[in-house]
This record gives C-alpha cells, structure tokens and sequence, in this order.
C-alpha cells in the first residue's frame, strides 16, 4: 500500500477520502461552525474545536498560511428562552457561555482562531444577502419572514443524501404561510419583547443557517476550502447552507469535514445528562491534557464513548510518555522549556498517518513505539537514541497540541500550581488560627514565621488573615 506523501480527507459531499489540494498553493481557509451559545459547553460540544485544532495544527506544521473561522451563534429561540427564565437580556447568557466555550478551548489547548465572528455582529451582510435571494427567485418574504425556497435551487439535499419529498418539514416557522413545508427561514419576524432588528421586511432575528453563510463569505470570501462541523450539523444546517451561498451566486467549501460525536451509553452526550460532564466540572476530576489526549486519541470521524475511567485509563498511556520525557532531559541534563520542536524529527510513518485523513490512532502507535524505543536507550545509556526518540516525540506531540512543554501547558500547569499552593496556605493559616483560638501563640507566631521564610506574608486583617507571595 503506497504511503501518503500529501494529505486526504474525508469529503462528506462526495462520500469519499480525497486529496486535499488547496485553492491557493500555500494558503487555506477554514470555516468551522462553533458554539451555539445556549449554556456552557460540555465535553461533546469540545470535540469539534479539539478535532479540526490538530487539523489547523497539522496544515500549520506543513507550512501552510491557514486563516480559520470559528463563529460564534449568539442569538437563537433557546438563548432568548433561557434569557427570559432568567428576566436578563439576552446577550448576557450569550456572553456568559460564550466565556465558558473560550475557557474550554483554552484548558484543553486549542489555538485561537484567526477571527470569531458573532452573527449579531454581521446583520447588513445577512440583509445583503437575503436581497439578493429574493431578487433572483430563490428566497421570499411573507409576514415580516423570509424564507428559502428549497425546490428552487437545484441539488438540494445533496450533501445529505436526501430528496425534497421524503424530507420532514422545517420546523422554524409556521408552515402554512410557506410556499413548501420544507422551506427553511433566513429571518424570522420579532414576537413581542424579541430581541430585533430593522430590515426591509420589519423587525426580526436572523435565521440560523443564513449566519454561516454570510460570515463565511465576508472572511473567506465566495469559495474556500474547508467547512466543518459536528455530523449533526449536515442537514439541515450545512445542507441550507450550501443552498444559500450557491444560490447567492458563491461556489462555497470545496471540502465538508464532519466529525463524529461523543456518546454516553451510546447515546449522542446532550444537556439533558446535567453538569457532570461540563468540561469545567470535568477537568476538576481528570487532567486537561489527558481529557484531550482522550478526545484527540480516536479518530475523529469515530463516535466517541466517554466515561471517567476511559479517560483516566488514556491519561495512564499519556502519563508514559511524560514520564520518558522527563526521564529523557534529567539523563541528557537539558532544560525541556528550550526545546524547539523539530519538525524533521518525526517519523515518515507518523507523517503518513496524519496525511492519511488525520489517522491519529494510527499516529498514536508510532508515537508510543518511539516511546518504548527511547525507554530502551535509557536502559543502555545510549545518549544519541535518547536524544533522538526525545526530538521525535516533542515533535509528534506539538502537531497533536500534547508538548507538556508548550506554552498553553505550562500557563494551565501555573494555574494548577497556584490553586495547590493556595490550598496548602489555607490549611496552614487555619492551623495558624487554631493555635492562637487556644492562646498558644509560640506556634501561632512559629506558622507564621515558617511561612514567611518561604516567601508568603501574611496580613490579619478584620476578615481574617490575607497572604501573599513576595516575588
């Protein structure tokens, strides 16, 4: 079987694992659907910003100039439902959970994207658009609505393998004020109280569907490479999608990449389950670079079976190669934060992998040989092995976002260092209290002074005693 020397993915829209040839030699852009921001993420929702980050990671590691898209939904029925629980504006939930996503693609350290548009930010593009599909027969207005007419535009349901009659109908609107059941809304008139705004058919919000068409024409421009998504997302979503933009005249993503969902008892993971499995619960419980070792290690268009004790069962094969890590810079007597990642380091086989649509498990056998291989030149001493199996996993685990020497690493290792100190202090300053609560002041002043030695102050003050930590 001949070893892929470019990479292939997997192309929803043709059913099939193509070559992946970039619009522009050199250049690729990437439109990703991000978080609805209905409630914070939990750990299905991440899978998507972790898989298509090795994807970003990998064509980076190739030399490509990558601009990657990922939105943000901030207005929609269950964020205005949720508001109204709530007697807030709705931007508030919005911003709220908009903040819990960022702060899980930051634990389990995802790249920022080169822009994050919010749909509310880009009315006018919307508008524009919407003008234009009614002006040329495709969309329409009726009541303050404006809807796609699906049996307009040829090769609908296409992406998603369906034809218009056996399809259901759209469930964002009333049916019988459409021209077809399955005519989907680009922008849906203002109910009382709404959150609105004004347009040539009156007050409204926009349409899911029509977002992503607008945001990813006004940064990417009328035809780009890469558009993904979770596998939900294929109908209706991307399926409207592709309607609008060609409709509007735009030749849209020259690939669909999906990947697959994260399932509890073998059901897609949902809200319903609670906040046990909230990505900020989660990585209370496991590491975050072992829940993403987890996430990252099955490959991205399998479903995806979360429990606890997967995860740890991951982190105990993630905890080897940290441990050989370690090991492999106090033999050399080097400092692993100076390490530069060589990228000609990898192993071809780890390269053929991830070229053959992002095989990580694949990837994931060659990084784990040349772990046992540098384990063994550990054994003999062999300081050239050592060095070698060392350069070849720091670079295998920065194109997989795994380097534990990487900057993202090492803040949230900070961040996990401070909570430990903090903990330890307060256990000192309430042993501190006690003594003092029995006037034995002789160890009340010794805790004191043991800390202080170390660098940590301590104030009493009228709420109890504060501390810092000199620098």
């Amino acid at each position: 079987m001949p070893v892929p020397s470019t990479l292939s993915l997997y192309d929803t829209a043709t059913r099939s694992v193509r070559e992946f040839t970039p619009i522009t030699p050199g250049q690729v852009g990437i439109y990703l659907c991000g978080a609805t921001v209905q409630a914070p993420p939990h750990v299905g929702h991440i899978r998507s910003g972790v898989a298509f980050d090795v994807l970003l990671r990998w064509l980076t590691g190739q030399g490509m100039d990558v601009t990657f898209i990922r939105n943000v939904t901030d207005i929609d029925d269950k964020i205005i439902h949720n508001a109204g629980h709530e007697d807030v504006p709705y931007w508030v939930v919005a911003m709220r959970n908009e903040r819990a996503f960022n702060r899980a693609y930051d634990a389990l350290g995802c790249l920022p994207p080169t822009y994050e548009p919010r749909a509310t930010g880009h009315i006018p593009e919307m508008i524009a658009m919407m003008q234009q599909l009614i002006a040329s027969g495709f969309g329409y207005a009726v009541a303050g609505d404006v809807y796609f007419d699906v049996r307009a535009f040829d090769g609908y349901g296409k992406l998603s393998g369906q034809r218009i009659d056996d399809m259901l109908a759209s469930p964002d609107s009333q049916a019988q004020i459409k021209r077809d059941a399955r005519d989907f809304a680009m922008w849906k008139s203002a109910k009382p109280g709404e959150p609105h705004w004004h347009t040539p058919w009156g007050p409204g919000r926009p349409g899911w569907h029509i977002e992503c068409s607008a945001m990813a024409e006004k940064y990417l421009g009328p035809q780009f490479d890469i558009h993904g998504g979770g596998l939900d997302l294929i109908f209706p979503h991307h399926e409207n999608e592709i309607a609008q933009s060609k409709a509007a005249g735009n030749p849209f993503a020259n690939y669909w990449v999906h990947n697959a969902w994260v399932t509890t008892a073998g059901e897609k993971m949902s809200k319903s389950l609670g906040n046990s499995l909230l990505v900020d619960e989660v990585i209370k419980r496991v590491r975050p670079i072992e829940l993403r070792y987890y996430l990252v290690g099955a490959h991205y268009r399998s479903m995806l079976e979360y429990s606890d004790e997967s995860v740890n069962e991951a982190g105990q094969g993630f905890r080897r190669i940290e441990g050989f890590l370690q090991r492999g810079h106090e033999f050399l007597g080097t400092d692993p934060q100076l390490l530069t990642p060589n990228p000609s380091s990898r192993p071809e086989a780890f390269d053929a992998a991830m070229n053959d649509d992002l095989a990580v498990p694949q990837a994931f056998a060659v990084l784990h040989e040349t772990v046992r291989g540098g384990n063994a030149a550990l054994t003999a001493k062999d300081t050239g092995l050592v060095t070698e199996a060392l350069s070849a996993t720091v670079a295998m685990l920065d194109i997989l976002g795994l380097n534990p020497w990487s900057k993202s690493w090492a803040q949230v290792g900070r961040a996990d260092t401070d909570s430990v100190i903090d903990a330890l202090v307060q256990v000192a300053l309430e042993q501190r209290q006690e003594a003092r609560a029995r006037k034995d002041f002789a160890a009340s002043d010794a805790i004191r002074d043991g800390l202080d030695a170390i660098g940590i102050r301590i104030e009493d003050t009228p709420e109890g005693a504060r501390w810092t930590l000199e620098q």
